[in-house]
């Protein structure tokens, strides 16, 4: 099947990112990129800690954390394709191995294995799949079984808290914490969809969804990246939206709704979830 063709229902089938990755092999980081997410990552997880990174696909992410210190990061795909690539491409880094693994079945896991849990993407591509609401549960169930006593599950997603509390709150074993980052290159990722509409190669452009595409972060140089955030920050002051840093956790109450009003509606943000297992997984 061709990337253009296939329906949202194929998201959770190896065949398709088997597919996605043979089209598009080069390396692709969903959302937010390293750099912009190590001040969180260093807030809550430690050097020495035992790390997952579920649906890893040919991101950066893993080689950027051992690259900064990090001196353990097990990874898993369900596609063969990508992760047989990375096991080629990260033979020379012991810190990193390459596990090709249905995050809804971890069963070559011990329970209680991992002191953190990093989600890029995953979840969200489960959500925009068939079956969305089992598969979801089946695989925070699982998040939450190979976690410590006292590790995170740190979720990275398109989905607001009037979306995603409930769902994240059903296990009943974490606490939550929100943390949000800017994603100021949106509006330019809107002109730029329009336009490969326009051109009729969106088939060319490997998709989760229109509103997680929407929310892509493209790279740009350190000093333009850093220029791009001040005017953003003066743009959301003028407009009344509120600034928020990434390492300061938002206020959430019970259906999420304060977070529109704190940071207006419809905020240009990632939404960062940090679940804390505190209970025993049932």
């Amino acid at each position: 099947m061709t990337l253009g063709s296939t329906s949202t229902q194929a998201y959770g089938e190896p065949s398709y990112w088997d597919n996605r990755y043979v089209q598009d092999p080069g390396p692709f980081d969903w959302y937010q990129k390293y750099p912009s997410l190590a001040p969180l990552l260093h807030l809550y997880v430690q050097d020495h800690h035992q790390i997952l990174v579920v649906g890893c696909g040919n991101a950066a992410l893993s080689e950027e954390m051992v690259k900064d210190g990090y001196d353990h990061v097990i990874n898993i795909d369900i596609s063969s394709v990508v992760i047989d690539a990375m096991q080629r491409r990260s033979r020379d880094r012991p810190q990193l191995t390459y596990i090709k693994m249905d995050v809804r079945d971890m069963n070559q896991f011990e329970s209680s294995s991992f002191d953190a849990v990093i989600d890029k993407g995953t979840l969200d591509s489960l959500m925009c799949g068939s079956n969305s609401q089992q598969n979801a549960v089946a695989m925070l169930e699982e998040v939450g079984r190979v976690l410590k006593h006292g590790g995170v599950y740190i979720l990275i997603t398109y989905g607001a808290p009037v979306y995603r509390l409930s769902l994240l709150r059903d296990p009943c074993f974490w606490t939550i914490k929100l943390h949000v980052i800017g994603d100021g290159f949106s509006r330019i990722f809107h002109v730029l969809l329009w336009i490969i509409l326009l051109s009729n190669v969106l088939s060319r452009i490997p998709i989760l969804c229109l509103v997680a595409l929407s929310n892509v972060s493209l790279s740009m140089p350190n000093g333009d990246h850093r220029s791009f955030q001040n005017e953003k920050f003066v743009a959301e002051r003028s407009s009344g939206r509120q600034a928020w840093e990434l390492t300061k956790p938002v206020p959430v109450n019970d259906d999420g709704s304060s977070v529109d009003t704190i940071l207006g509606r419809n905020p240009e943000v990632h939404y960062i979830y940090v679940c804390t297992k505190v209970g025993l997984h049932h």
